[in-house]
């Protein structure tokens, strides 16, 4: 079972990102999207989808491990524990509540 699922709060614990919270857009072998953060600048040209071209804001990558879910609980980052109870998965953080996903 993944520690990390889409729409998962979670907080950046590394780099220029440090210490900021978003929700999990996109998750891609060892990186995640979080939304609203890492943004970077795409220069393009006029095209039939962009009549004006220019430059586009989107959020960059993030590597995987510079990432935690946030724990509802305690409102903290934390590890995940995965526990099976009645024959379902689920993901536990320290505070022994489930992460919530939204």
């Amino acid at each position: 079972m993944q520690r990390l699922k889409v729409g998962d709060l979670v907080q950046v614990i590394s780099g220029k990102e440090k210490g900021k919270r978003g929700r999990l857009v996109k998750i891609t072998d060892e990186r995640v999207t979080v939304e609203g953060l890492n943004m970077v600048v795409r220069h393009t040209r006029p095209s039939q989808q962009n009549q004006e071209g220019g430059r586009i804001k989107k959020e960059g990558t993030i590597h995987i491990s510079n990432v935690m879910p946030v724990d509802s609980g305690s409102d903290k980052p934390t590890r995940v524990k995965s526990v099976t109870v009645d024959g379902k998965k689920s993901r536990i953080g320290k505070s022994g509540q489930a992460i919530q996903q939204s």
